[in-house]
This record gives structure tokens, C-alpha cells and sequence, in this order.
């Protein structure tokens, strides 16, 4: 069989701000779409070239708990989601839980990594270094935390502070889900869950840091994906 050639252009889909059900049910629609592909390729020996996605988006409240998380790390129960207008689903992807809600930088890559490097573990760590370069622009050192995904702010001290939590699924070198950056998030809602299942390391927000009511998402997505492109030796472009 030939190598089919590597197609590093990625379709940007900017969904503003959407439901993670139907978001959800969207990733999976892409994510088919490129391992129909691929198992098709293999079949029929042909070289159809495979598409990559990255959507950005907003999500009204909501709690996810990763395939191999605990549920114990959900401290409200359904009637008190409801009081907090927030949704609850148990997905695909890896980690424990978190929270999306308003005020987030959520994205969620879906790439064939074969056109780009077949190593999960450089993959996420390409998605940590994106955010830690986004948040260096704004004279914030981050870092990652050793056995944990995630952007993590002052990592060996008491004041130990998550900004940014990531969740993975991959199939095949072709990924869903991603990361979730705090930028004008309320932390409050935090106070719900164990995040990621990590207890006694707090969770913070870009603008807590900047000391600022309000910071430009769209701002911070465009440094962000400047960034990722620039790591992936990628290009942007939307239909």
C-alpha cells in the first residue's frame, strides 16, 4: 500500500456558545467521519486524504465525568444541579470530573494524527504547551504538574492552582474532546465537584490572575490558536 500524504490543514469551526449534548453528538459525527476514512483506506487500499477539526465553544454549565472517573467526586446531587441550572453526563473521554460553564475557553481538536505524529503523549503535551505559551503573553508562569494533564499555576507550593484541564479520547491516532481553559469562569461552581479528582489543589481563572473583572476570550482563543497551529505545523482555515 502507498503512504497516503499528510494533510495538515485543520477546518475551524467557531460554535460560539452551544449545548455539550449537542456538541458532544457533533464531535462524534466528525470523529466517524475521519475513521470511516481510515477503515476505508485500509479496505479498499485506497488514499483518500483524511480532514482534521478544531472547535471552539462555550458551554452553559455542566458537569462531565470521564470514563474512569468516580462519581463520588460529584458532591451535589440532581436536585441541586437543577438549582445551579446545570447539567450532569457521564462521557467517553479520559480523566475524572470537571465543569464547563460560561467564561471558558473550551477546545476540542479532532485530528488524525497521522497526519501530523502518532504519539499520544507528545499530542498532549503540545495541547499543555499551547496554553502555557497563551498565558506567558500575559506574564503568567504555568506549568504541568508530573502525572497529571492540565496547566497548573505555582506547582510545588501550598498555593498550587489548576487553570486549564484537559480530557482526552483517541481511536485509531484520530482524537475527540480536549482541553477547557478558565478565563472569566466562575470558580464557584468548582465548589461542586472534586476537579479531575485531584483533592486539596484549588482552581483558579485568568482574570483572578490579572486581577480583572473581564479578560478578552476572544483575544486569548486567537493567542491560543496561533500557538497551536505554530506546534502542530498546522493551517487554519474555515469553510
Amino acid at each position: 500500500m502507498m503512504t497516503i500524504p499528510q494533510n495538515k490543514k485543520i477546518e475551524l469551526k467557531e460554535l460560539g456558545f452551544k449545548d455539550y449534548k449537542d456538541t458532544w453528538d457533533y464531535q462524534e459525527h466528525l470523529f466517524k467521519e475521519i475513521l470511516d476514512i481510515k477503515v476505508r483506506n485500509r479496505r479498499e487500499d485506497t488514499q483518500l486524504a483524511t480532514p482534521n477539526y478544531l472547535l471552539s465553544v462555550e458551554h452553559p454549565h455542566v458537569y462531565t465525568l470521564g470514563k474512569s472517573g468516580n462519581i463520588s467526586n460529584l458532591l451535589i446531587n440532581e436536585e441541586q444541579l437543577k438549582e445551579k441550572d446545570a447539567a450532569f453526563y457521564k462521557i467517553n473521554r479520559g480523566g475524572d470530573i470537571t465543569y464547563h460553564g460560561p467564561g471558558q475557553m473550551v477546545i476540542y481538536p479532532i485530528l488524525d494524527l497521522d497526519n501530523f505524529f502518532t504519539d499520544i503523549h507528545k499530542y498532549l503535551r503540545f495541547l499543555e504547551e499551547a496554553v502555557i505559551l497563551v498565558l506567558k503573553e500575559y506574564a503568567i508562569k504555568a506549568e504541568r504538574s508530573q502525572g497529571e494533564t492540565g496547566v497548573w499555576l505555582d506547582m510545588g507550593t501550598p498555593f498550587a492552582r489548576k487553570i486549564c484541564a484537559m480530557g482526552v479520547r483517541a481511536s485509531r491516532w484520530v482524537t475527540m474532546h480536549g482541553l477547557a481553559l478558565n478565563v472569566n469562569a466562575d470558580l464557584g461552581y468548582f465548589d461542586n465537584i472534586v476537579p479531575c479528582g485531584i483533592k486539596e489543589k484549588a482552581v483558579t481563572s485568568l482574570n483572578v490572575e490579572l486581577g480583572k473583572n473581564q479578560v478578552d476570550m476572544e483575544e486569548v482563543k486567537q493567542k491560543f490558536l496561533r500557538h497551536f497551529q505554530e506546534l502542530f505545523e498546522a493551517e487554519f482555515f474555515k469553510n
